[in-house]
């Protein structure tokens, strides 16, 4: 809508100062043109927005003017009361600035959006960690995340699954997910993920450092997590699966599973005589995909490759033969 539009408008110009038309253009994903017929609305409507000649030049609103209107619909203003993880926010140490920064906001939203934020504060609460899993005890976590902020390097010693090693880093960013922190950090002229629960102990040094041009955090855990899952899944086992089994695989094998799934469907759902579903599904290597499969039970049936398959009827047989009456 067109309010919507010209209020992101002017609350750009309110909070970043002097935009030129085509930059205002591409934040509101309009053409130049449109921003000129907004320009004119908002003077119309009162809004003293200035013009500036010249190579430096471009849209600003007048000193010292500045707008009450905040642009937060009530769904929005609900959700700022959900970004803010209260346990991960704990565990940087920022629980208590979190707690002051809601209820400030809280004070300075009109009633109706105070009210619906505190319903929603009542009726939501969201637990990052996955289930019969505790986090990880993160001692050290306040004074890697103090070091992202200052952009000073930290002499560390860590566990990992080779041993122990001591390295210096440059702390580009933290990652929480599934209720498990990480650290993105330079080493070596690479970035590399480190789990911070492994961290045995850490030094803030007073060396700083320049962070990559142009490195970006969320590009880089996307793409690194796309790596990890190529990297783990190394084969693709060919499933045979009752209707029970395709309710299964998602929970089993979450997003691959459902995936595997949906491919299948949408080539055709090869179905044989018993009502079973041919699936083609990633897995990681044997010993690991045994025990994954094995959870199906009797539901499905592993066809290939045969390597995999004998390994199956392998791990059957031995589980037959242990609990084979005496």
């Amino acid at each position: 809508m067109r309010a919507d539009r010209l209020l992101s408008l002017l609350l750009l110009l309110q909070n970043r100062g002097r935009m030129t038309a085509p930059e205002l253009a591409a934040e509101l994903e309009v053409s130049v043109r449109t921003v000129y017929r907004d320009i004119e609305a908002l003077g119309a409507s009162g809004v003293p927005v200035h013009a500036d000649r010249g190579p430096a030049g471009g849209y600003r609103l007048m000193d010292g003017y500045r707008t009450r209107l905040t642009g937060l619909t009530d769904a929005q203003a609900g959700s700022l009361f959900l970004a803010g993880v209260p346990g991960p926010a704990g565990e940087l140490g920022l629980g208590a600035d979190l707690a002051a920064a809601q209820l400030k906001l809280q004070a300075s939203l009109p009633a109706e959006l105070a009210s619906r934020a505190r319903q929603i504060q009542a009726r939501f609460h969201l637990d990052a960690p996955a289930w019969f899993r505790d986090a990880d005890p993160v001692p050290h976590l306040a004074r890697i995340a103090q070091a992202v902020w200052d952009q000073r390097i930290l002499r560390t010693h860590y566990r990992r699954w080779g041993g122990e090693v001591h390295r210096q880093l440059s702390p580009l960013g933290l990652v929480v997910k599934g209720g498990i922190w990480y650290l993105v950090a330079l080493a070596d002229e690479a970035v590399r993920t480190y789990r911070v629960g492994r961290f045995l102990a850490v030094e803030t040094l007073d060396e700083g450092f320049e962070r990559p041009a142009g490195f970006d955090l969320a590009g880089y855990w996307q793409e690194s997590s796309r790596r990890l899952e190529g990297s783990l899944m190394r084969q693709t086992a060919v499933l045979r699966l009752s209707p029970r089994a395709r309710k299964l695989l998602p929970m089993h094998f979450g997003s691959a599973g459902a995936r595997a799934l949906a491919d299948a469907e949408a080539a055709g759902a090869d179905v044989d005589a018993e009502g079973r579903l041919l699936v083609h599904l990633p897995v990681e290597t044997n010993a690991v995909a045994v025990g994954d499969l094995l959870r199906l039970g009797p539901e499905a049936e592993v066809l290939g490759p045969p390597e995999l398959r004998s390994a199956v009827a392998d791990a059957v047989a031995a589980l037959a033969g242990r609990y084979a009456p005496e």
